[in-house]
């Protein structure tokens, strides 16, 4: 681990992003002066595409891919950038703090409570490598590649998008850009057992991206696991037994976020690749979707989402959500010209 303090006290505008003038999507206009307004319902919000920049030559950034809150309401911020993969921001977007693994692929980021700490769980694709890190940095454990799931004849093949700690310290490592099993391992690293894999089952995945713990019903604790490709969620049992689908048609979600009751996903895409027309899903208690940030007033038919249209403004390719305790959401990005996470103020 190479650690690199720099406290900044002047940030410097990166290279944006032309925008162009949106359709009506229940978008509030603004004078000049305010900060544009997205989302519906319930949960709108100010954009603030400022929030986060940094002088590029200081603190350099390559694809933002995830962000994750400590118990100091620190931002903690995950970029594969070799120079710096973890970026620490306060609330008002000054960088604090800034170490680097070296990971060229870093991609998905967790923070666990154990004890009376907090660490890290990191994941690099490119590396095929997951490690769980103090939050100043210093490697305490890696997992092994699972060699015990027979369809690994290659350790190339293994590309772990993210992770979940259970309460009792298991350690479930989703394998989204890889063979898309779900791998369980105890505390100490070792095995338990895997389920998944690639294919269009209910108990299979197609790009398995985001997996999460969810407590929400505290007498039938289950996994949240995103099937990205196939735009849905899928929620299952700890030990990997299928229990439901929930379609999301034309959201390409990343990884679910709780925060109280509702589910948060970042879409990175709606209708292809290239096309940047990403935004924001909420979904309540029931797994409706009750606001879409960045694009258009939800709507059902028959029970059955509508696919949603991009504002054709806001965001370009939303790759996580991190949400604070005053419900502001805070959205780093992946391939969207090196800028900084944009941070969206509740209203």
């Amino acid at each position: 681990m190479i650690n690199r303090r720099e406290f900044i006290s002047k940030s410097a505008l990166a290279a944006g992003v032309g925008a162009t003038a949106p359709v009506s999507f229940n978008i509030i206009s603004t004078k000049s002066k305010d900060l544009p307004m997205v989302g519906h319902g319930d949960f709108k919000f100010k954009v603030n595409k400022e929030w986060g920049v940094q002088d590029p030559g200081k603190i350099p950034v390559k694809d933002c891919h995830e962000m994750v809150m400590d118990s100091k309401g620190r931002l903690l911020m995950l970029t594969n950038h070799p120079e710096n993969n973890i970026i620490i921001y306060d609330k008002s977007g000054k960088v604090l703090d800034a170490w680097t693994l070296e990971f060229p692929g870093a991609h998905g980021l967790t923070i666990s409570q154990e004890g009376g700490d907090e660490f890290l769980y990191i994941t690099d694709t490119d590396l095929g490598k997951v490690v769980k890190t103090t939050l100043a940095g210093k490697k305490v454990l890696e997992l092994d590649f699972p060699s015990e799931i027979a369809a690994y004849q290659d350790k190339r093949t293994y590309k772990p998008t993210e992770t979940t700690v259970a309460p009792n310290g298991d350690i479930y490592v989703a394998d989204g850009y890889g063979q898309n099993y779900i791998t369980r391992f105890d505390e100490n690293g070792k095995y338990i057992s895997h389920f998944g894999g690639k294919g269009d089952a209910d108990d299979q995945f197609d790009c398995c991206h985001g997996i999460t713990f969810d407590t929400r019903n505290s007498l039938d604790p289950q996994l949240l696991i995103t099937s990205r490709s196939k735009q849905e969620f899928k929620k299952f049992t700890l030990d990997g037994k299928h229990k439901e689908t929930v379609k999301l048609p034309g959201c390409w979600i990343c990884r679910p976020v709780l925060k109280n009751e509702n589910l948060y996903f970042a879409v990175i895409i709606t209708k292809s690749w290239w096309s940047y027309d990403g935004m924001l899903a909420i979904l309540d208690a029931n797994d409706h979707v009750v606001s879409l940030p960045g694009g258009s007033l939800p709507t059902y038919n028959e029970g059955v989402l509508q696919e949603p249209i991009y504002d054709n403004q806001t965001f370009l390719s939303p790759h996580d959500v991190c949400i604070d305790n005053n419900e502001n959401i805070y959205v780093p990005q992946w391939l969207s010209g090196k800028t900084y996470p944009i941070m969206l103020e509740r209203i």
